[in-house]
């Protein structure tokens, strides 16, 4: 198969990014995988340059050795890209590298979406280290909150509850706060026997504060044996995800019909049950009338769809492509 007319598609979060090179019947040509994609660490044009090489090894993967990439159209899901301006931004640094005259850039959360969607239509919300919510419409109206963090009003996420976590036991073990089992479970993950002393490793860097995260399957195993300020965190964060969800609806005028609400990212995936349990309760207050599903499809299978809904492909281009990943299992999530 030649490449004329060849779409590519790209899901960059922070911790990889995956690439592929399909075609507009939605056969996938070549694909490559490469780092994260951290344009606030990096720069713009450092972050484009590593991304440059990974296309270029999916560009060679499609049978285009020797000839420079080209594209009929680019949909790039992008990490970091949080607001309409830092889209602008990035869709300039692609263009610049002539792959194509049609480039479309999203924030990474809405390849997640589209992965689990067999029409551009629903809300997601992706949870891992942090936390988005977006959603989109076929006649392309979306919603989406900047996701920046506190200061845009946004809380969640597997740090997010890590250092609720360790707010709460400190506060447990020194008798500022309810006593929780958090303050023994913590620490004792780390082969320590109190909070201060987990404390002052953290403070000192003896354990290394970007191990937080691994606090967050703690919480959770201590939430489940029934601590109750444990089980308040994980409370919170349905509180956060179904308010994000009602809201993204409401903005695109689907509370009052039947829509998803896809859930993705390692804490919404890992399917806790207090946690599922009390979202299936608060979205079913405030959007009665939503499905809640998981996409365990991998996100770059949505930008693949997201590229072959700009160029008007066939319904038949989208099952083959959705069929590929699902068989093959190609670039987990």
């Amino acid at each position: 198969m030649g490449l004329t007319g060849t779409l590519l598609a790209v899901d960059a979060g922070n911790s990889k990014t995956d690439v592929a090179v399909v075609a507009q019947d939605g056969t996938v040509l070549g694909a490559a995988r490469g780092g994260g994609f951290q344009p606030p660490l990096v720069g713009v044009e450092t972050a484009v340059d590593a991304l440059a090489e990974i296309v270029g090894r999916a560009w060679e993967a499609a049978g285009g050795a020797g000839l420079p990439p080209s594209f009929a159209h680019v949909t790039a899901c992008l990490a970091n890209a949080d607001l309409p301006v830092e889209e602008e931004g990035l869709r300039a640094a692609l263009v610049a590298r002539g792959w194509s005259r049609s480039v479309r850039v999203h924030n990474d959360t809405f390849a997640i979406l589209r992965a689990g969607l067999d029409e551009p239509r629903g809300v997601a919300v992706v949870c891992g280290a942090g936390i988005n919510c977006v959603g989109m419409t076929p006649d392309g109206r979306t919603a989406r909150f900047p996701a920046i963090g506190k200061i845009s009003g946004d809380w969640g996420g597997g740090s997010a509850m890590a250092e609720e976590a360790l707010w709460y036991a400190a506060r447990g073990e020194d008798g500022r706060g309810e006593p929780t089992e958090l303050a023994r479970a913590l620490p004792a993950h780390f082969g320590l026997e109190t909070m201060y002393a987990l404390i002052e490793a953290l403070h000192l860097g003896r354990i290394a504060f970007a191990r937080r995260h691994e606090l967050t399957p703690v919480l959770f195993r201590v939430s489940a044996e029934g601590d109750p300020v444990a089980r308040a965190i994980v409370h919170r964060l349905a509180e956060e995800v179904a308010a994000m969800s009602a809201v993204a609806l409401g903005r695109l005028g689907l509370l009052d019909e039947e829509a998803p609400v896809m859930l993705g990212g390692s804490v919404l995936a890992a399917r806790h049950p207090q946690l599922e349990e009390r979202l299936v309760e608060l979205l079913g207050a405030r959007a009665p009338k939503a499905t809640i599903g998981f996409v365990t499809a991998p996100p770059v299978l949505g930008a693949g769809l997201l590229a072959l809904d700009e160029v008007a492909a066939a319904p038949a281009a989208a099952a083959r492509l959705r069929g590929q990943y699902e068989v093959s299992g190609a670039s987990g999530a």
